[in-house]
């Protein structure tokens, strides 16, 4: 039991990464040099830790051709997955700061008797809107890039889950690793909410929500893993798969799209020292 609880909090806290980058972006909207080298953190983080920790760990307990196919499965699965449930891939349009930014005030009135907020509420839906009108087609964009952050959350805690059923130690470095890979993405989440009107502390929700999706993966994981040890190789060697068709597929473009190559090649190198100094300090 102690095993289950302890992969629950540790996704969970990977999860809260999202929520995180959330609140960031509602009290300070990053600009576009700031959004690219984090967009770049994230892919360095991402793409170390696949190939460094997870195909490697795979290939040292499974050999190599469990590593590869797990490692091929998981890449093939996440495009299955981005190319047949509806979601909108994070984009410069859809979270670069180039749209003027609204005042606390246009945000929304969050701050607003919450009878108001409660008759709101059940006039116009679940977002409280500020005295501009709500602009439907942002707020269906920041939904759809909710829903792929969801999407993207639940194999990520499947790493988690898997890397604890490998080792405690191991389970911990991933979950510290996929914490701060998060925060971009709660970023890229919440600005096109806040942009189409609805109030900032309701795409900061959502944004915190769609990282709640982690612990599921990692329940999963860990449920499945318990009876069937002998797969720990090629499930952590899926998880790399995973997040290296995201880091390639979605992470790396968007981060170049804002013109600033420079600070998006710091930012992967950042991502990387990072998993390296972690790596060192859980001794894995």
């Amino acid at each position: 039991m102690s095993i289950v609880l302890n992969v629950l909090l540790l996704s969970l806290i990977a999860g809260l990464g999202t929520g995180l980058g959330g609140l960031i972006a509602v009290l300070r909207r990053p600009g576009r040099r700031s959004f690219g080298l984090l967009m770049g953190i994230t892919a360095g983080v991402m793409i170390s830790l696949s190939f460094m920790e997870l195909v490697n760990k795979a290939w040292e307990m499974g050999g190599y051709l469990t590593a590869t196919t797990g490692f091929a499965v998981g890449a093939l699965f996440m495009f299955a997955i981005d190319t047949l449930i509806p979601h909108m891939r994070f984009g410069e349009k859809e979270v670069s700061g180039q749209q003027p930014e609204a005042s606390d005030a246009e945000d929304c009135d969050c701050q607003a008797d919450p009878r108001r907020q409660r008759r709101q509420r059940r006039r116009g839906g679940w977002f409280r809107k500020s005295s501009t009108p709500l602009d439907r087609t942002l707020l269906k964009t920041g939904i759809l890039i909710a829903i792929g952050i969801t999407i993207h959350n639940m194999p990520e805690g499947i790493a988690v889950g898997a890397g604890y059923a490998h080792q405690p130690q191991f389970g911990y470095f991933i979950a510290m690793a996929i914490a701060l890979h998060n925060i971009p993405e709660g970023i890229a989440t919440a600005l096109p909410l806040c942009k189409s009107g609805v109030c900032r502390w309701d795409a900061f929700r959502i944004a915190l929500l769609s990282g709640l999706t982690e612990p599921v993966g990692a329940m999963f994981a860990i449920f499945f893993l318990s009876f069937f040890q002998n797969l720990v190789p090629a499930a952590l060697a899926f998880a790399g798969g995973v997040m290296t068709f995201i880091t390639l597929d979605e992470l790396i473009p968007v981060a170049r799209e804002h013109g600033h190559q420079h600070w998006t090649a710091i930012g992967i190198i950042l991502g990387a020292v990072f998993v390296f100094l972690l790596s060192g300090i859980f001794g894995v």
